[in-house]
């Protein structure tokens, strides 16, 4: 099938991102996509095209939004860092201090710093919940009070694949008074102008793209004697199993902070350019510069045992990992910070290039690192560098 025209544009120089944007759509079977960039806090790179629809019926439009699966949890983060950058959450604090609830199962120590670096230990519910459960709040907020730690807290990375947004997620809503889409509208997306949400209208919902089903891993689906709910990594993924009704009116105006924002790249690359030395955008300033800084600080780093890879990660963000011989997540800027979602999704920001980058998709891949045609965008905006 011919690619169809890439829409958007691009300063002088970038002309290779719109090269690997269409490279994309001809070598690697992209059905609907938008890409940009900022330096500098300014726009530089703005491309979109292809179908809002795995049909291929419904063109996509500058405006679409797309379901980010687990870009989301570093909008999420950013909620926390900013109640704490402005002395109403202090993240070295047990959750219990906020949520008192939370103490059980013998969690009253846990720090809040854990649950974003995802060392509390709490990676899934053990017992199995009914699939609509996933859209009320505060059953979900239940469970989790009543879970037992899987591993001992502090000891073990264990990713908090759809936990991590009750999770981080109670503790904004504690502190603030309200939910993290909530407080995402009203301190973050909304000042900045940038069409980011966790929770949509009807106006949005009008606006979405439908995303094909989420290819499952292989090393991830079983536990090699083909049972599908006794393995940690699947567990911690599709439990409960509403977590892959994505194109659902109800998931999309649920919130599930950890898996379901939905946003157009472009707003996704204005907040990560935000982020850029603690720069003020249009006079929004949403971290100072020191808090900023922190966003890079490894919190964690090993061996993930959610999803048995090495993994590395600041406090609610993903790192380039440190290993020799192994590829970046983003560009190779030591001090990147950003999150990847399931099937392909990315957003990150470079302090020391200037770049906020984010890609979003609905012909979701199966890999567990950054998906290759993330790999080839940002690899084009290096090299215009």
């Amino acid at each position: 099938m011919a690619t169809p025209p890439i829409r958007g544009d691009c300063d002088p120089g970038f002309e290779r991102v719109r090269e690997a944007f269409r490279e994309n759509f001809d070598q690697r079977d992209e059905i609907g996509a938008a890409v940009a960039v900022t330096r500098d806090g300014e726009p530089v790179v703005d491309f979109w095209t292809g179908h809002a629809d795995p049909a291929r019926t419904r063109p996509w439009q500058r405006d679409t939004l797309v379901h980010l699966y687990s870009t989301t949890k570093g909008l999420t983060a950013l909620c926390a860092h900013r109640l704490a950058d402005q002395g109403k959450l202090d993240l070295d604090t047990p959750v219990a201090h906020v949520w008192p609830e939370f103490a059980q199962a013998g969690k009253g120590e846990i720090p809040v710093r854990w649950l974003l670096d995802h060392r509390a230990g709490l990676p899934a519910l053990r017992e199995t919940q009914p699939p609509a459960q996933i859209y009320d709040w505060d059953a979900m907020c239940g469970a989790l009070e009543a879970e037992a730690p899987w591993f001992p807290p502090g000891e073990e990375i264990a990713y908090e694949a759809v936990t991590f947004g009750w999770l981080v997620g109670e503790v904004v809503r504690r502190v603030s008074g309200r939910t993290v889409g909530h407080y995402l509208r009203d301190e973050i997306a909304g000042p900045l102008g940038a069409d980011v949400h966790n929770g949509l209208g009807d106006a949005e919902i009008r606006r979405c793209a439908d995303i094909g089903a989420l290819p499952v891993p292989d090393d991830l689906a079983t536990d090699g004697e083909g049972d599908p709910f006794t393995t940690l990594p699947l567990i911690a993924f599709v439990n409960p199993t509403g977590t892959g009704d994505h194109n659902s009116e109800a998931h999309r105006r649920a919130e599930i902070p950890a898996i379901n924002g939905h946003a157009t790249a472009r707003g996704l690359a204005r907040i990560y350019g935000a982020l850029i030395r603690g720069a003020s955008q249009d006079g929004v300033t949403l971290l100072s510069p020191e808090a900023v800084d922190r966003l890079h600080v490894e919190g964690s780093s090993g061996t993930d045992r959610t999803q048995g890879i090495e993994i590395r990660f600041g406090p609610g963000f993903m790192l380039n990992p440190t290993a020799p011989d192994t590829e970046p997540l983003y560009t190779r800027s030591p001090r990147c910070f950003g999150h990847n979602g399931a099937g392909g999704s990315v957003a990150f920001a470079d302090p020391d290039t200037g770049l906020g980058f984010a890609y979003v998709c609905n012909r979701l891949g199966p890999h567990l690192d950054t998906d290759p045609r993330a790999r080839a965008l940002i690899a084009a905006c290096e090299e215009s560098l």
